[in-house]
């Protein structure tokens, strides 16, 4: 392997070989015959931990031998005496290093950024040093491009990037981890050439995507024992294609041969200087030829004219196992995978999917959970999604700002909230507070509110939990700017004491498990380098918090199936499987759109230098190249539309289908058809897993309850319902349901018409003996003054008291009218009377009424919504002629019963006016009596509360419209009476 030749030493593994396996086979068959010690003096570097974990696996799996040394590209240097190279400084760091001098510059010139842009550019900094130094860039490259930009946009990215020119100066003795490990590379590649190395070096599975790496590998390739190991090879790319890639290098990057293309012109020799790594061959030499053709750079997408039919005899095997399965949804898409997989475990296969699609391959674990198969995925979840993660995010909103009711019960029921002692009880408190505060509660509680709340609570435990609730929950707010590391310690103090409870000796639980561990390692990190960040206000230390969890990953040690494998395209690389699923082949998803650059354009990132855009969509393409021939049986698989827009198909697997689309005559046509009709079988099992035998809807109801459980009692605006909606009053009254509040409330329309009434019936009494005071800025005045009590929203005040504003000349106008006629006598006052022989009371509560000198009543009602016209109130909104029965029967209040002069609805909407009821039409006799004739009806032992008799609208919703099942009926079908109760 390591005899004397001109050339550099670089071998190649083809596309679908099994890399790991493969390099091993042909170690072994290079030191085969030699002493046992030869293997072991061999160092073997590979790029990932993951390479290196499987490497060892195999070599275990014996037979017995002495190893190899293995390490990492990242580990190199370790030794050998490279104490002159200081340790990398953590990349926290040197963010936060970033974060205070950019706050600086901000704040001497705070109009190159938004202020709430600071975590973002330090991030983003950073990561453009970080390339900058794996890539041998200075900063004097980038002030020298010459961009021809007039509109001082370019002045303003070299202000901000002046900020990293001295960490290029300072390097020397806090190098980061970039420039660190290019350091070192430098070191070995100089001390090499004087001195090269006594024992073989293999360099294997790297790309050479980054510039420090692919100076190893060329360093290493021309070393006396030397070798660099490439994977995934293209070994049917023509020559005249590598020149082509070597020639562009702007217009190529996207290309999965392209970074050893880069590698040759590096080496300065052609591609025949790749050999063939002894022992490793192709799964489907067939299938590699094709995909070649298909991925061809498109300078030279013609020769699939020239070159395709030559594939006739290969297309057949090519894609007889593959299968493309382009599924109507994501969720059908996932329900496919899942239930193959499920396949292969009881076909005893082991099968992987592979995706960079985080939500498809959650939904493909959900799908499996039903038939109880855990699959193993590689890349475990966020920290910042743990438990622990999100509990500490939580406990970051308290530093900022008093908690509303949400984020209150958020943080109360959490799992590791009050995690030992008394959890029931705990948990029993907290379902008694969250009631209490969907029917009365503020959206933002505060000690007072606990403390009307405590007072109707009789439980042994609520002292306890009640201090510990005011201790931790309440007045904690920092939102000033305050030191990191005081930040940190507040924050995690209070964590602790939220999850340990009350009692003081209790277990604490948060740093427990694989998930307790990471996050406290990252805290941890946060806490001993915050001396190298700035004072910061809560706001924005929430956000660097978040920054900080979300860089973890969290692996859990479950009981997973190892035979059903989830993979990243990184894990891809070094495994395999006897079924393996390319999932998510959508533009946007697989290849990820590159992130976009706030610095440098990508003319200004090639004459720089820097890596290009296009350079993740190359990595992308070579793996999906290394993946699609890695195994026998492949899947191809993608939704056509997503939750919300039609997709675009992966560019790779549009090259694909349209080559075979463009060979009929050598059948690819056919073979297409094939691969797609094996998926269409897929997705009609799939849908018929899903089908469901259907069940008869359930009839209109019209429930009929037993008499005496009818309800006795009804309110004037419960009338209307009984009218439009019975089977509303029948779920109110008679089974006692009601809507259940929301936790935070909202300031919806039945708020708006309380705060305006009050502020009305202020502004009457107050000018009622001065009628002077009754002037448009009188009100609006009150109007700011009741809004300021009872609405905590400001967006709310600011548009109730634009309305009031814009209606208040007209209600004074109208007001004093209504003066001239009566006099304010009664505001929010109780009336009732009984329908005898019924057995039945109707009640109301009028908004204000008038007396005039003759003794004549007038009531009027305050609607904020739009009043109801007089026909509407002769058939449905009854409120105001029952209420001028009442007044004429019983009275309102200390107010004797009296003549009815008239019932007006003052409407105070956008376009305001006075709407009377119909006196006339319908007297105050004659609507008692149809009251009478309604209740009547409904004391019927035959009649039903129907659902949805006559709404407003066809689709005004009801608050009992589920219960009703409305939705599986329609307001044509045929009403279904059913006798219910114990009669």
């Amino acid at each position: 392997m390591f005899e004397p030749q001109d050339t550099p030493r670089v071998f190649g593994v083809p596309l679908g070989a099994d890399f790991p396996r493969a390099l091993i086979d042909g170690l072994c068959h290079a030191y085969a015959g030699q002493p046992p010690e030869a293997l072991a003096r061999v160092h073997l570097i590979v790029n990932t931990r993951r390479m290196g974990r499987r490497i060892r696996a195999l070599f275990d799996a014996g037979p017995a031998r002495l190893l190899p040394r293995i390490s990492l590209v990242t580990d190199f240097g370790e030794t050998l005496g490279l104490a002159h190279i200081p340790d990398p400084i953590p990349p926290l760091r040197r963010r936060l290093e970033l974060t205070k001098v950019v706050a600086a510059l901000l704040d001497q010139e705070p109009d190159l950024a938004p202020r709430a842009a600071l975590y973002d550019l330090s991030d983003s900094l950073a990561k453009l040093m970080n390339e900058m130094h794996g890539e041998g860039v200075t900063p004097d490259h980038i002030t020298r491009i010459d961009t021809g930009d007039q509109s001082g946009h370019w002045e303003r990215i070299k202000t901000f990037l002046g900020i990293i020119s001295p960490y290029f100066e300072t390097d020397e003795d806090a190098p980061d981890v970039e420039t660190r490990q290019r350091r070192v590379i430098e070191t070995y590649a100089r001390m090499w050439q004087s001195r090269p190395p006594d024992h073989p070096i293999i360099l294997a599975g790297s790309t050479g995507s980054r510039g420090a790496t692919r100076l190893l590998m060329k360093t290493v390739a021309t070393l006396p024992q030397g070798a660099v190991v490439l994977p995934g090879f293209d070994a049917d790319q023509p020559e005249h294609v590598w020149t082509r890639l070597q020639d562009t290098p702007d217009r190529s990057e996207d290309h999965p041969q392209y970074r050893f293309a880069q590698l040759l012109a590096d080496l300065d020799s052609p591609p025949s200087i790749i050999r063939h790594w002894p022992g490793s061959e192709p799964v489907s030499p067939q299938r590699n030829r094709l995909v070649s053709l298909a991925l061809r750079p498109a300078p030279v997408t013609d020769e699939w004219l020239s070159h395709g039919p030559a594939l006739a005899a290969d297309i057949g095997p090519a894609t007889d196992d593959m299968t493309l399965l382009e599924a109507p949804s994501a969720r059908i898409e996932a329900l496919c995978i899942a239930m193959r997989l499920r396949e292969a475990v009881e076909d005893g296969q082991t099968a992987a999917l592979i995706t960079p699609d985080r939500t498809l391959t959650r939904r493909v674990a959900s799908a499996l959970d039903r038939w109880g198969i855990t699959p193993d995925d590689s890349a475990g979840m966020p920290l910042h999604h743990s438990a622990p993660g999100r509990f500490l995010r939580h406990v970051a909103e308290c530093l900022n700002a008093p908690l509303d009711a949400a984020q209150l019960l958020t943080l109360l029921k959490h799992p590791l909230t009050h995690g030992a002692g008394q959890r029931g009880p705990h948990l029993r408190l907290t379902r008694e507070l969250e009631l209490y505060l969907r029917r009365n509660g503020p959206p933002v509680p505060t000690l007072q509110t606990l403390d009307a709340w405590a007072d109707k609570i009789d439980d042994p435990y609520l002292a306890t939990w009640l201090a510990w609730l005011r201790a931790n929950f309440f007045d904690n707010a920092m939102p000033e700017s305050l030191a990191l590391g005081a930040r940190v310690e507040a924050h995690m103090t209070l964590a602790e004491a939220i999850s340990r409870g009350p009692e003081p000796d209790a277990p604490l639980r948060l740093w427990d498990e694989d998930a307790g561990r990471e996050a406290w390692k990252s805290v941890s990190e946060l806490a001993e380098n915050a001396g190298y960040g700035q004072a910061m206000r809560a706001i924005d230390y929430i956000n660097l918090f978040h920054a900080v969890l979300s860089r973890g990953t969290v692996r859990q040690q479950l009981e997973t199936d190892p035979r059903v494998l989830i993979w990243g395209t990184l894990e891809a690389r070094v495994q395999g499987a006897d079924l393996l699923i390319l999932a998510g082949l959508n533009e946007g998803t697989w290849p990820e759109t590159p992130p976009r650059d706030p610095w440098l354009n990508r003319a200004m990132r090639h004459e720089a230098g820097l890596l290009l855009p296009e350079r993740r969509i190359g990595l992308a393409a070579h793996d999906f190249q290394q993946a699609v021939t890695a195994t026998k049986e492949v899947w191809i698989t993608r939704a056509i539309r997503s939750d919300d827009a039609q997709t675009v198909p992966s560019r790779w697997l549009n090259r694909l289908t349209n080559l075979l689309k463009g060979l009929p005559a050598e059948g690819g046509q056919a073979a297409l058809e094939g691969m797609k009709t094996r998926g269409l079988t897929a997705i009609a099992r799939a849908e018929a897993f899903e089908a469901v035998d259907p069940a008869p809807s359930a009839p209109r109801p019209a429930p009929i309850p037993p008499v005496g459980t009818r309800p006795r009692e009804l309110s004037v605006t419960r009338i209307e319902k009984l009218i439009r909606d019975p089977y509303a009053i029948y779920a109110e009254k008679i089974l006692r349901l009601r809507p259940l509040d929301p936790l935070m409330r909202a300031p919806d329309a039945r708020l708006r018409g309380e705060v305006l009434h009050d502020v009305l019936e202020h502004v009457i009494k107050a000018t009622m003996d001065d009628p002077e005071r009754l002037t448009p800025a009188f009100l609006t005045d009150q109007t700011v003054s009741v809004l300021a009590e009872t609405v905590p929203w400001g967006e709310a005040r600011a548009l109730w008291l634009a309305r009031m504003a814009r209606i208040a000349a007209w209600f004074v106008d109208t007001e004093t009218q209504r003066r001239t006629l009566a006099r304010p006598t009664a505001f929010e006052q109780q009336a009732s009377a009984r329908l005898d022989p019924l057995d039945f009371t109707l009640t109301a509560k009028a908004d204000r009424i008038d007396m005039d000198a003759g003794g004549r009543l007038h009531i009027y009602d305050y609607k904020t919504g739009a009043p109801p016209s007089a026909k509407s109130q002769k058939a449905f909104e009854k409120q105001l002629l029952l209420e001028a029965a009442l007044a004429e029967r019983a009275g309102f209040g200390e107010l004797a019963p009296g003549p009815v002069e008239r019932a007006v609805f003052i409407g105070l909407t956008g376009d305001p006016k006075e709407v009377p009821a119909p006196l006339e039409d319908a007297p105050p006799d004659r609507v008692w009596a149809e009251l009478k004739d309604l209740i009547s009806r409904y004391m019927d032992a035959n009649q039903g509360y129907l659902s949805r008799r006559a709404m407003k609208t066809r689709d005004m919703q009801g608050d009992y419209d589920r219960l009703a099942r409305f939705g599986e009926w329609d307001i044509t079908d045929t009403a279904n009476p059913e006798k219910v109760g114990r009669w």
